[in-house]
C-alpha cells in the first residue's frame, strides 16, 4: 500500500507523532469544558500559534499558491486583506470576547454566548446559530479533506476516493481522543512546521533559478507567453475585483474556530503578546505562500518537462516543488506541513461542530442534566459523524480547496461577523436584531450568486453589509434589551477596559 522511501517515512512518522499527542491530551480531558475549550488555560504562545494554524488550512499551502501561480500577484490581495482583517480581529474582538463570554454564564460556544448575551429564553438564537455552524463547517471540513486527499494521492499514488479516507483519518483520531488540548498542542507544532516550509521553499526556488533578477525575468517571459502580467498587483482585474479579494479579511470576525481560541486564552492580559506572535507568524506564512506561487511560475516555465501535474491542477505547485528541490527526507518534512495545515484546521472545525451538537443541541434541549462523561463521549461520537459527512461532500474529484474555503469563509463572516462586533461594542443590540443579522448574512451568501449571477462581487461584501444593516435596523425598531442584559454588558466592558490599564 504505502512505500517506505525517505519522504513517505518522514511523513508517516509525523502522523504518528500527532496521534501520540492526542493520547497525552486525553489524560487532561476530564469534562466538557476541557474537551471544548481546554479549561480556558491556554497561554499566549499556544493561543497565538493555535489561532494561526486553525485559521490557515490546506488552502495556505495549496489554494493560495495555486491562485498566484495561475493569475499572478493580483491574487496577493487575498493575503493583504487577510492580514488587515486578522490584526483588527485580534485588536478589537479577542480580549472583549474573552471577557464577555465569561460574564455570560461562562459560555463555551458561540451559540451559548449569543443565547446568554441576548437573554434569549426561546433558545431560537442557539438553534439557528448552531445550525449555521453545522451547515458551513460541513463544507469547510470538506475543503480540508480535499487538501489532505490531494496530498496522499500525489505522495502515495492512491486513487482520490481512497486518499480521502487516509487524509482525514489521522486528524479524526487525535481530535476524537484528546479534544481541544490535543488540537491546540498539535496546532503549535503544526504552525512551526508550516512556517518552516513556507519560509524555505521560495528561497530554494530563487537559488535554483540563479537569484531574484533571473527569476523575475523568467516570470515576465512566462507572462508574455500567455499575454499576462504576473508581476503586477493590479493587472487583469477591476476595482470590484480587488475589493472582493481584499474582503476576505472581513471573514475573520465571524470564524468560530478562530474565536474559540480567544475564548480559551487563560487571561485577557495574554492577548497583546499573543497578537504580536500570531501576526508575525501570519505575515511570514502568507508572504511565503504568495512567493511559492509566484516563483513557482518561473520554475515550471524554465522546466516545462516537470510541469504536467501543476498544469492540470495549480494547487499542486507546492507539493511538486518540495519533491523536486529538496532531499527526500527534507521533502517529507515539508510535505508534512500541508498535512499540518489540513489537520490543524480540520481538527478545530470538527471540534466546533461537535460542541455545537453536544452543548447547544443535546445538553440544551434533549438532556440538560447529562453527566460530563456522557457529554464528552457524545462529543467524540459527533467528531466521527461530522468527519464522515465532510468526506461524503468531498467525493467530487474536481473539488478545489480555495473554492470550498471561500464559500464557507463568507458564510461565517457574514452570519456571525457583524453580530460578534456589535455584541461586543454596542449594548443596544437585542435578540431580534441578532436573529435578523445571522439569517440575513447566511442567506445572502447562500443565494447571492443565484440572485446576482456574474456580478464578480465576492458574496462576503453584500452579506456583511446587509447583515450589519439588519442588526442595527431591527434592534432600533424593537424593544431595548432588559436592564439585566445591559448591566452584564457594562460590567464586562468595564472589566475589559480596566485590563488595558
Amino acid at each position: 500500500m504505502f512505500g517506505f522511501d525517505p519522504t513517505t517515512t518522514t511523513f508517516l512518522i509525523y502522523i504518528l507523532g500527532m496521534i501520540a499527542i492526542g493520547f497525552i491530551a486525553y489524560r487532561y480531558t476530564k469534562n466538557l469544558s476541557d474537551y471544548i475549550l481546554g479549561g480556558r488555560r491556554l497561554g499566549s504562545f499556544v493561543t497565538a500559534l493555535s489561532a494561526g494554524a486553525s485559521d490557515m488550512s490546506g488552502w495556505l499551502l495549496m489554494g493560495l499558491p495555486g491562485a498566484v501561480y495561475a493569475a499572478g500577484l493580483v491574487e496577493g490581495w487575498i493575503a493583504i486583506g487577510l492580514t488587515i482583517g486578522a490584526y483588527l480581529n485580534w485588536l478589537f474582538v479577542a480580549g472583549r470576547l474573552r471577557v464577555h463570554t465569561e460574564h455570560n454564564a461562562n459560555a463555551l460556544t458561540l451559540p451559548d454566548y449569543f443565547h446568554h448575551r441576548f437573554a434569549d429564553n426561546s433558545k431560537l438564537l442557539k438553534i439557528v446559530s448552531a445550525s449555521i455552524i453545522l451547515f458551513f463547517f460541513a463544507i469547510y471540513c470538506a475543503s480540508g479533506v480535499v487538501a489532505g486527499a490531494r496530498l496522499f494521492e500525489n505522495l502515495f499514488g492512491v486513487p482520490y476516493s481512497t486518499a480521502l479516507w487516509y487524509g482525514a483519518l489521522a486528524t479524526i483520531i487525535y481530535t476524537f481522543i484528546g479534544g481541544f488540548l490535543a488540537v491546540s498542542w498539535t496546532d503549535t507544532i503544526q504552525a512551526s512546521l508550516m512556517l518552516f516550509a513556507l519560509f524555505l521553499t521560495p528561497i530554494f526556488v530563487l537559488i535554483q533559478l540563479g537569484g531574484f533578477a533571473e527569476t523575475h525575468a523568467i516570470i515576465v517571459a512566462a507572462g508574455d507567453a500567455v499575454q499576462k502580467d504576473f508581476t503586477d498587483l493590479f493587472t487583469g482585474t477591476t476595482f470590484i475585483g480587488l475589493l472582493s479579494l481584499s474582503a476576505w479579511g472581513l471573514g475573520y470576525f465571524g470564524q468560530p474556530h478562530i474565536l474559540a481560541r480567544f475564548m480559551a486564552v487563560d487571561s485577557v492580559k495574554s492577548i497583546p503578546n499573543a497578537r504580536r506572535i500570531s501576526m508575525a507568524w501570519m505575515i511570514i506564512c502568507l508572504f511565503g505562500a504568495v512567493g511559492i506561487g509566484f516563483f513557482g511560475q518561473a520554475y515550471f516555465f524554465a522546466n516545462p518537462q516537470n510541469a504536467s501535474i501543476v498544469s492540470q491542477n495549480h494547487e499542486q505547485v507546492f507539493i511538486e516543488l518540495a519533491k523536486m528541490l529538496f532531499n527526500p527526507w527534507i521533502a517529507g518534512i515539508l510535505l508534512s506541513a500541508i498535512l499540518a495545515a489540513v489537520m490543524s484546521t480540520l481538527s478545530c472545525q470538527l471540534l466546533i461542530c461537535s460542541s455545537a451538537i453536544t452543548e447547544d443541541f443535546y445538553k440544551g434541549f434533549i438532556r440538560p442534566n447529562a453527566s460530563q462523561k456522557e457529554l464528552v463521549w457524545l462529543g467524540r461520537a459527533m467528531v466521527l459523524a461530522i468527519a464522515v459527512l465532510a468526506i461524503v461532500i468531498a467525493q467530487d474529484p474536481t473539488s478545489k480547496v480555495l473554492g470550498l474555503v471561500s464559500y464557507a469563509w463568507a458564510g461565517f463572516g457574514c452570519a456571525f461577523g457583524p453580530l460578534i462586533i456589535l455584541s461586543l461594542l454596542w449594548k443596544r443590540v437585542n435578540r431580534f436584531g441578532a436573529m435578523a443579522g445571522m439569517i440575513t448574512g447566511a442567506l445572502v451568501v447562500v443565494f447571492w450568486n443565484s440572485l446576482v449571477p456574474n456580478s464578480g462581487i465576492y458574496e462576503m461584501i453584500p452579506g456583511f453589509i446587509l447583515a450589519t444593516v439588519a442588526i442595527v435596523a431591527v434592534s432600533l425598531l424593537t424593544p431595548a434589551p432588559s436592564e439585566q442584559v445591559i448591566k452584564t454588558f457594562e460590567t464586562a466592558d468595564n472589566e475589559y477596559r480596566s485590563s488595558l490599564k
